[in-house]
């Protein structure tokens, strides 16, 4: 059967479309199942800035080396439509502005992180976040997979077949965790926030039109406040959750970390 070069050209961009929701999932949609298949490696400590410096001031490790958590997987019958009327209460409001002043207050944010793939297997690895815009995500072995934001651009490198998919950072969701500032209410599309003696919950929803709808499940620390997972859920109903630990955002980053190589890492085949 031959399809039409427009169709075919729309079903091309909404699968990379998907791909792209994947990249906060941190790449679930884009690491082969070849390399979610692995044991969570022995805990190690936070990882340290390339230059090995800390920025003056500011507020240190928030603990003492931490064993990978097990990540909360949240029911996956919580995804149910929104509604167009959705409102909240003040403490709801007041809940989703400390989120955002908490996450506005930081400038960098380094830790490792447990990843559960929507077929339950885990993977882990480091990550260096540098705001606006830049993030590092470092997968151990024996997933090749590395991700790199520069500001602008995102891409997801594979460096066993030295190749790399290329996206604007504006149309993935990391662009919610990279924002100088922000103001979840006003600035997102957020539907649901609630709060238990464990976590503050925030729950973002985006619709595009050739992909279709995918949310976004921030919870932080009931008592400290802190960053703790994440669960993207993609347009066909798949989740994926990254739990972070050892959080570090003291750390002084090398800009060179976030440099984007386009010269040892070609397009992706397809």
């Amino acid at each position: 059967m031959i399809r039409h070069p427009d169709i075919r050209f729309a079903a091309t961009i909404a699968a990379r479309s998907a791909r792209v929701a994947g990249v906060l999932l941190v790449t679930a949609a884009m690491v082969t199942a070849s390399s979610f298949a692995q044991n969570v490696p022995v805990p190690k400590p936070a990882p340290k800035g390339r230059d090995g410096g800390a920025s003056p001031g500011g507020p240190a490790v928030t603990g003492a080396t931490q064993t990978p958590p097990n990540p909360v997987i949240p029911d996956p019958r919580r995804n149910v439509p929104s509604s167009i009327f959705q409102t909240f209460d003040a403490n709801q409001k007041a809940q989703a502005a400390k989120v955002s002043a908490y996450l506005s207050s930081l400038s960098t944010l380094v830790g490792n992180f447990v990843q559960v793939g929507p077929d339950g297997s885990k993977t882990q690895g480091d990550f260096y976040i540098q705001k606006p815009g830049k993030v590092r995500f470092e997968y151990d072995a024996p997933s090749p997979i590395d991700i790199v934001a520069d500001g602008s651009s995102l891409v997801v490198r594979d460096r066993k077949l030295a190749t790399q998919d290329v996206y604007p950072l504006s149309q993935t969701p990391l662009r919610f965790l990279l924002s100088d500032r922000i103001d979840l209410m006003k600035d997102t599309n957020v539907v649901g926030v609630s709060a238990d003696d464990v976590f503050v919950s925030v729950t973002i929803e985006e619709k595009q039109a050739l992909v279709g709808t995918s949310r976004l499940l921030l919870m932080f620390g009931a008592k400290d406040g802190q960053l703790k997972q994440w669960t993207v859920t993609d347009p066909q109903g798949y989740d994926t959750t990254i739990a972070v630990y050892n959080l570090d955002s003291s750390k002084k980053l090398d800009p060179g970390m976030f440099k984007i190589d386009f010269t040892n890492y070609g397009p992706a085949p397809g």
